[in-house]
């Protein structure tokens, strides 16, 4: 049967977890809207609830359980790419925790401090996944890993990352135990260069608010770093900023091994 009605009340639930991030969170489940995302949330071990496709738009070469067909009308009311691929998953959140992280002796680790965009968040994943980070850590989060404008923006690269939120002190303890050098993005007359800064053992970069930088709480804790620039401003996009990082720390990689 085709779910024809937004009142259906398969919809109805849908829509709230799509809206409502209280319902989702209560709930510890979370939409993935995509073929691309979707492929990826089952390839790295997601467990899918149910599925929502619209035939006409996805075809017919879809998963063969949980599956509620909807009518092209109301895929395009409920997805907020419109008419953009035909299918949406509801998955389960995966617990993790930072402690079950097993680092390599030359393990990377970018941690985000207070990070408030889910847009500039979902960017950063793709750049981690894309320079082979190994584990993205949020702290005193004001956005979550399955913010659906995370999963978007990441275009799925979620599903393939470490990822864990934790308070900053358990992650300052989680570095040390597991002797991580800690560079801390502080403008200050002690900070050197990204490039200047041997970034092939354990390493791990701390950025700040979008606004604001790092708090205080980071200040003397790690060696202070800036992304050297030649223009005239003195700030770049913070999901930028840590683009040309990650890039740095698989350029030094690769110039090791070689």
């Amino acid at each position: 049967m085709i779910i024809q009605s937004l009142q259906n009340e398969k919809i109805k639930k849908l829509t709230k977890i799509l809206t409502k991030n209280n319902e989702r969170k209560k709930l510890k489940i979370f939409a993935v809207e995509g073929k691309q995302e979707n492929e990826r949330a089952l390839k790295f071990d997601f467990e899918a609830v149910e599925f929502f496709i619209c035939e006409d738009i996805f075809g017919t070469d879809f998963p063969k359980e949980k599956i509620h067909l909807v009518s092209r009308e109301v895929y395009e009311k409920i997805a907020y790419r419109g008419s953009s691929e035909g299918i949406i998953g509801i998955y389960k959140e995966k617990e993790t925790s930072l402690n079950d992280f097993k680092p390599k002796a030359n393990s990377s680790i970018i941690v985000l401090e207070s990070i408030e965009k889910p847009g500039n968040l979902g960017a950063v994943l793709r750049s981690c996944e894309a320079f082979g980070i190994d584990a993205l850590v949020i702290t005193d989060s004001r956005t979550d890993f399955y913010n659906p404008n995370v999963i978007r923006s990441s275009v799925g690269c979620l599903f393939g990352m470490n990822f864990f939120q934790a308070e900053n002190q358990e992650v300052v303890d989680f570095l040390k135990k597991n002797d991580f050098q800690i560079f801390t993005t502080i403008m200050n007359t002690d900070s050197k260069g990204i490039n200047e800064k041997n970034l092939t053992g354990k390493s791990a970069i701390v950025f700040g608010t979008e606004h604001s930088g790092l708090s205080d709480f980071w200040r003397g804790k790690g060696e202070n770093i800036i992304v050297p620039m030649a223009g005239t401003i003195d700030s770049l996009n913070l999901s930028n900023a840590v683009a040309i990082s990650c890039y740095e720390i698989l350029r030094q990689k690769i110039s090791h091994e070689n």
